[in-house]
């Protein structure tokens, strides 16, 4: 008897039975730009070993014009159609069923040859789009229609029709970016023609035993986006076009309101997706923040869905469906949708990543190998970097003592748990702890490390994390002054708080102290009303008509800096803007290029700019100090004077705002390495 009978049942599609109801979500990885189609074959394969239902891959370009950014890949020629395939049989060869996404950026792509319904530039692009006339809109469909038929000669399963997000065919659908008068623009039905003849010439392209899946907006959260019953007009007409699947898409790229980040709830748009159910006769998948088997079983059970779409959690952990089925899901490394290796990396350009596994997109060059030789290891400090080079040395078969001083693993992470938005670090820690007990790791815990312990291990690893940076400002020892560790431990707070330091610690700090102990990522109703988010059978495109209705902050908080530039401009890239956002409704000031002069009876005397011109007191009740860290190296000085070697990692090689992302992936890569 499973524990989760949904989520692992069959789902037969009349051609094909799949084994479970769970879908690898569409990711971009950038793997496919290497042209390294070997560790691109194994990326995926890695997947199928751990028992996906079905995996899609990331977007592949129709043509050059719809790529998402110049280079982008795609199936353009026999040589491409051979690369695909060994991507294919190495899945095929794992067991696995795999799916091609098309997908066209339309007015979204970053490249000056971008084309679109209308000639109306996207707010995320640097680049206007040409407005197709009806020969250009006849070469879209062909070539995506084209794209599909080499999909099946390159050996995959299917294809998935990229809907939705706000790209190509999505623009089409809604007058915020289609302003054509002709049969492709103006009523519903001539602005949904395009996706649906889309779908229908792609079945037409690959025959009846092949899957199509079609990614379809379900609320675009942007002005002037979709009615629920113009959706539910176009899904029954897309599977009737010959559709197999409808898979959800939330939100467009250009959205003002998070859909996947960590501080969105979990499960947060399944009930947008149950109002399509019965619908439609063909399975429903539903996505977002979906990231544990218990979610996804309780998604599946409320009959929200046929089936579930995880992306990053595959990233996280490969083995998610394989440890679900085991009755392991307690191992399954936990996505935190923290967007950092994945999306940032995706969007900068770079190689994704996971910074709960940095394994993921690096199977081929990131082994880990059983030890020649076991050794005995000592890691001292219990933050992300010191667990990360424990679990892997162990799973090598080295014999590894990890030492904390605190009376708890985790580190930095035990007070990222305590920022509302970021409740998801919770289950990383609890993760962390079940692994360090399975593998067997020794932990002592509430001991100081020092030399005489560090005698006889064969080596010794220093993850002893950071210090607060000191900023000295005159006065602070009098004044009513707190660490930011302080703070998020509970220290009381006044009404009026400015904080120094406007980094992501400082952002945190302010997040808490607005929300005064409210955490509405737990609270899916709360949220919605928080960010402005409506049934979209009630408000056109899912859009509140009053906008988002914030709760009134519950202290007055002033955010400084000394760098004269725009406050949280260091935030990640995928979702400084939500931070902003947020601290924006809660009508956080913010304030660069100042100087901090003192502490005094009121508050914290600034001045501005180089010259210290104005000064002025800020009026606070609390300041709290979020300027910086240091590493906290005392102990390496006394190994050295002891003659014991050591390897430095983490934030005790280099502090730079908490970065667990660089710890995590440098203790693995150290472990693997000794």
């Amino acid at each position: 008897m499973t524990q989760y009978p949904h989520l692992l049942a069959p789902l037969d599609l009349g051609h094909l039975v799949l084994p479970n109801r769970v879908l690898m979500g569409s990711m971009h990885t950038n793997l496919e730009e290497t042209g390294d189609w070997n560790r691109i074959a194994e990326f995926y394969a890695t997947r199928a070993r751990g028992g996906v239902g079905l995996i899609v891959t990331g977007g592949m370009a129709p043509n050059r014009e719809g790529g998402v950014f110049p280079g982008a890949a795609g199936l353009f020629s026999p040589v491409d159609i051979a690369n695909h395939r060994l991507v294919t049989e190495r899945v095929h060869d794992a067991g696995g069923r795999i799916a091609m996404q098309i997908l066209h950026a339309g007015r979204y792509a970053y490249g000056p040859e971008c084309v679109a319904p209308s000639a109306i530039k996207s707010p995320i692009s640097p680049f206007p789009p040409k407005e197709l006339d009806e020969a250009g809109i006849e070469k879209q469909i062909v070539d995506i229609s084209t794209a599909a038929a080499r999909a099946r000669e390159a050996g995959y399963d299917g294809v998935e029709v990229m809907g939705s997000e706000g790209y190509f065919l999505n623009q089409f659908l809604v007058r915020h970016t289609n302003r054509r008068e002709d049969r492709w623009g103006g009523s519903y039905e001539n602005r949904m023609r395009l996706p649906v003849e889309v779908v229908k010439r792609v079945r037409a392209a690959v025959g009846r035993d092949f899957i199509v899946i079609y990614r379809i907006s379900l609320i675009d959260l942007v002005p002037d986006g979709s009615t629920f019953e113009e959706v539910v007009t176009l899904a029954k007409a897309v599977e009737a076009a010959g559709a197999s699947i409808l898979n959800s898409g939330i939100g467009w790229h250009e959205a003002r309101v998070p859909t996947i980040a960590t501080s969105v709830p979990r499960a947060g748009f399944a009930w947008v997706t149950k109002k399509l159910m019965g619908k439609v006769t063909i399975p429903v998948i539903t996505s977002n923040r979906i990231n544990t088997p218990d979610v996804a079983e309780a998604v599946l059970a409320e009959g929200c869905a046929d089936m579930v779409s995880m992306a990053r959690p595959f990233l996280a952990d490969p083995e998610f469906v394989r440890k679900a089925a085991e009755g392991r899901g307690a191992e399954i490394a936990p996505c935190i949708a923290c967007n950092q290796a994945c999306l940032d990396h995706t969007f900068g350009g770079k190689i994704s990543s996971c910074l709960v596994n940095p394994r993921a997109c690096h199977e081929t060059e990131l082994g880990i190998e059983p030890a020649a030789e076991p050794k005995r290891i000592a890691v001292v400090g219990a933050g992300p970097a010191g667990l990360s080079a424990a679990l892997v040395a162990a799973e090598r078969g080295h014999r590894v003592t990890l030492l904390e001083k605190a009376g708890e693993i985790g580190g930095q992470l035990n007070l990222a748990k305590k920022v509302p938005g970021k409740e998801e670090f919770q289950g990383l820690v609890d993760w962390y702890a079940g692994e360090v007990a399975r593998v067997g790791i020794e932990l002592r815990l509430g001991r100081a490390a020092d030399a005489a312990a560090l005698a006889g291990f064969d080596a010794v690893v220093l993850a002893t994390g950071v210090l607060p940076r000191d900023p000295e400002i005159a006065g602070q020892a009098e004044g009513p002054v707190l660490g930011y560790g302080d703070v998020l431990r509970g220290a009381e707070v006044g009404r009026r708080v400015a904080i120094v330091g406007a980094g992501g610690i400082g952002f945190d700090v302010a997040e808490f102290l607005v929300e005064g102990g409210r955490h509405v990522t737990l609270q899916p109703a709360e949220w919605r009303r928080e960010w402005g988010v409506a049934d979209p059978a009630e408000a056109r495109g899912g859009l509140a008509p009053g906008g988002p209705r914030p709760e009134a902050p519950a202290r007055e908080v002033l955010l400084l800096q000394r760098k004269a530039e725009k406050p949280g401009r260091g935030l990640g890239k995928t979702t400084g803007w939500i931070h902003r956002a947020s601290l924006q409704m809660k009508r956080v000031r913010m304030m660069g290029g100042v100087n901090y002069e003192a502490v005094e009876p009121g508050g914290l005397r600034i001045s501005h700019g180089p010259g210290r011109e104005r000064p002025e007191l800020v009026e606070a009740d609390t300041i709290v100090l979020c300027a910086g860290q240091e590493p906290a190296r005392g102990l390496a000085a006394e190994l050295e004077a002891a003659g014991i070697a050591f390897h430095l990692i983490g934030g005790a090689d280099v502090a730079a705002e908490l970065d667990a992302k660089r710890a995590i992936d440098q203790g693995a890569r150290l472990a693997a390495a000794l």
